[in-house]
């Protein structure tokens, strides 16, 4: 079950986020990503921030990742991006079909 990952990143503006979920999704990297607005509070550059971001939670698979990773990178404009992924451990047999459907 280990094929199967959910990839996070956040970005500082909705449209930089639509931008990468868009050029993945184009890409058949992800079969899909949801967009959601959050408040991190982070260390950076020796000083505390606080800012809105949008978060990212995108599904795929496993041997995808690098490739995944590479386009975050890209076409990211933080100079640290956050680029996280998660086995995904158990999910409905539908799900993961769906995942290796609409994924290259």
């Amino acid at each position: 079950m280990d094929k199967y990952i959910l990839v996070t990143t956040a970005c500082s503006s909705k449209e930089e986020a639509e931008k990468i979920v868009n050029i993945l999704l184009k890409n058949r990297l992800i079969s899909g990503g949801q967009i959601t607005k959050i408040n991190s509070t982070y260390w950076w550059q020796d000083k505390i921030i606080s800012s809105n971001e949008f978060l990212i939670q995108m599904k795929s698979k496993k041997i995808l990742f690098r490739e995944i990773e590479k386009e975050i990178k890209k076409n990211h404009s933080y100079e640290v991006p956050e680029i996280v992924c998660y086995d995904i451990l158990n999910g409905n047999k539908e799900f993961l079909n769906w995942i290796d459907k609409e994924t290259k």
